[in-house]
């Protein structure tokens, strides 16, 4: 510990420097020579988010999927395991950008499941609002390259792109997905796939494989510019959300793999989880959900296409780990790569979206290009999903999956790696979403009020002078369109709405049962009311709008959908009216003239 704490105050005595000196020359406009600019020893910065990864998903963590580039940053650095997202993309995107609780960033949920009774209202806009500074604007501002490439999804209106949020050059996605092989929309609410460079409409190849393209991007990006400056590089993949699609190689590479089942993968991603130390020995796995299919009851080439699903799954995170070597080689190459932290992460549990049970959908993925069988799964026109079963299964030794405030909905691996960082360190302390950006804030030498962030530096913890930086009596909050927990010590309370939740709240023992199998709220009544004041608290604290009675994510999404294929088709519909009434008087005045003779 005392060489951790030392090589600490180096670290930040270097990043005081750097940062004061950049300072120094943007005010008194001093132009130095190369040789004074590389002076600035601030650590460079890459942030990579993958999409829908559950805590076990990675390699290190136990998964199935071949992820070495991964691991060896985990090897290099931190693992943590007992980090917490928010259960839904765009509220943990904004969270790890600002540091800042989703509802005080503007972006509560997502607008897909946004009830009209919260269309407007504070931190419900759907768009950073006003004077929220993301990690991009406050390292900009300190002298940092700010440079993005992929999924962004906060917010599309004029000034919500990266360029108008401290980012000098981006390649953003403004939605939730979109194909992988093309630019085309992934899903019946949206029209297009909206990409933009630099806050204009991209001009992308006509084909391309989005973990590939990603880091083309920001490889350009990172050769631009001065490179006497430290850079910042967000880069977060589309891999492994919706559309599940990966080369058809790597896909061959899992044959086998994932043909017990689900409940194969579930009780051995559990026993795995015991055997790490990812739980304790003698924590419970939950029962499967009674509304869940059983891998028996499905026929043979059911079994054989589901598999394959899954193959295709891990085959996507493969592929995207193969994008992130190829990342690091050219830092490496560059010179760049022993000064830079490394952060990976994932924005919250797996999937559990389906695309075979909606007719309409159905209609839709025929329309434009899309298939779901097993011939060329994961290939150019196939719409991949693995559905709920082998997202509860691939969420093992934790409860549920993404959009709920379960475990598995919420607990998501978490990797740090590079100067200041411990090499080969397991933390086990509990960390949040919101403590990435005033990590890496001090570790750049940058101040930010403390009164704008919610999260909490890390640095204490990597450095070796705290154990944890959540105290047992410290409480952390999550809601995402009704969708809450509650963390306090070993206890936590948590309720899901519709449609794979009742909306009631349960208590649970965290510590001892990570798997949420034990419902303490009527055996611990008076810490079930505490954590219900914790919760009421903590909605005031920040905004909380509660859900209508009633509320289902699944309904406000069709509701949305249509409501948006009405405006933007309306001319259409309109004109497709008209000609139906024609058609209507025409044969009614031919009708007329028959019965006249």
């Amino acid at each position: 510990m005392p060489d951790r704490t030392a090589g600490h105050l180096v670290r930040k005595c270097f990043a005081w420097l750097g940062g004061g000196l950049t300072a120094v020359i943007a005010f008194f406009g001093i132009g130095l020579g190369a040789s004074a600019q590389s002076e600035d020893a601030r650590p460079n910065i890459v942030l990579i988010l993958v999409d829908d990864a559950a805590l076990m998903d990675f390699g290190v963590y136990g998964g199935e999927a071949r992820t070495p580039n991964i691991d060896a940053l985990a090897a290099r650095g931190a693992m943590f395991r007992r980090h917490y997202s928010s259960p839904l993309c765009s509220p943990s995107r904004a969270m790890l950008l600002t540091g800042m609780d989703n509802h005080m960033t503007g972006i509560a949920t997502i607008p897909e499941v946004l009830p009209k009774e919260h269309v407007g209202q504070p931190g419900y806009t759907m768009h950073l609002e006003p004077g929220i500074l993301t990690l991009a604007d406050r390292l900009q501002a300190a002298g940092y390259r700010t440079l993005m490439s992929g999924k962004w999804h906060l917010g599309s209106g004029a000034g919500d792109l990266p360029n108008a949020h401290g980012f000098d050059r981006s390649l953003a996605l403004d939605a939730s997905g979109a194909d992988n092989w093309s630019a085309k929309p992934y899903m019946p609410y949206y029209q297009k796939a909206p990409w933009y460079e630099d806050g204009q409409p991209a001009n992308l190849p006509d084909s391309f494989y989005s973990s590939t393209m990603i880091v083309d991007h920001m490889i350009d990006y990172l050769d631009e510019g001065d490179q006497s400056q430290p850079f910042f590089a967000y880069v977060p993949f589309q891999a492994i959300h919706i559309p599940v699609q990966a080369p058809p190689e790597l896909t061959a590479g899992y044959d086998g793999v994932y043909d017990e089942g689900w409940n194969a993968l579930r009780e051995a991603r559990w026993q795995k989880a015991k055997e790490i130390g990812l739980i304790p020995q003698t924590a419970l796995l939950a029962d499967m959900p009674e509304e869940m299919r059983a891998w028996t009851d499905l026929s043979p080439d059911d079994q054989a296409l589901y598999a394959a699903r899954m193959q295709v799954n891990a085959a996507m995170m493969e592929a995207m780990d193969i994008e992130i070597g190829r990342l690091i080689e050219h830092l490496k190459q560059t010179g760049k790569y022993d000064n830079t932290i490394f952060v990976v992460t994932s924005d919250n549990g797996p999937e559990p979206s389906r695309g075979d049970e909606d007719f309409r959908l159905k209609i839709w993925m025929k329309m434009h290009g899309y298939h779901i069988g097993i011939e060329g799964i994961g290939e150019e026109g196939s719409w991949g999903f693995i559905g709920p079963e082998w997202a509860i299964a691939a969420a093992s030794p934790n409860n549920m999956f993404k959009f709920l405030g379960s475990e598995g909905g919420i607990r998501v691996p978490l990797v740090m790696a590079g100067p200041g960082v411990p090499e080969g360190e397991t933390i086990d302390a509990r960390t949040v979403v919101t403590d990435i950006a005033p990590t890496l804030l001090e570790y750049a030498g940058v101040d930010a009020p403390d009164d704008a962030i919610t999260g909490r530096s890390l640095d204490p913890i990597l450095s070796g002078a705290q154990s944890a930086v959540y105290q047992p009596d410290d409480v952390i909050g999550m809601e995402v369109s009704g969708n809450s927990a509650i963390l306090k010590g070993r206890w936590k309370i948590t309720r899901n709405q519709k449609p794979h939740g009742d909306g009631h709240w349960r208590l649970y023992d965290i510590e001892h049962d990570p798997g949420e199998t034990t419902d303490l709220s009527s055996e611990k009544p008076d810490v079930f009311a505490d954590m219900l004041e914790e919760y009421q608290a903590y909605s005031k604290r920040v905004g909380v709008l509660e859900v209508p009675e009633g509320y289902s994510s699944l309904k406000e999404i069709t509701r949305n959908t249509m409501a948006r294929q009405f405006k933007a088709y309306w001319p259409q519909m309109l004109v497709l009216l008209a000609g139906v009434i024609m058609m209507v008087g025409v044969f009614v005045y031919i009708v007329r003239r028959l019965f006249r003779r």
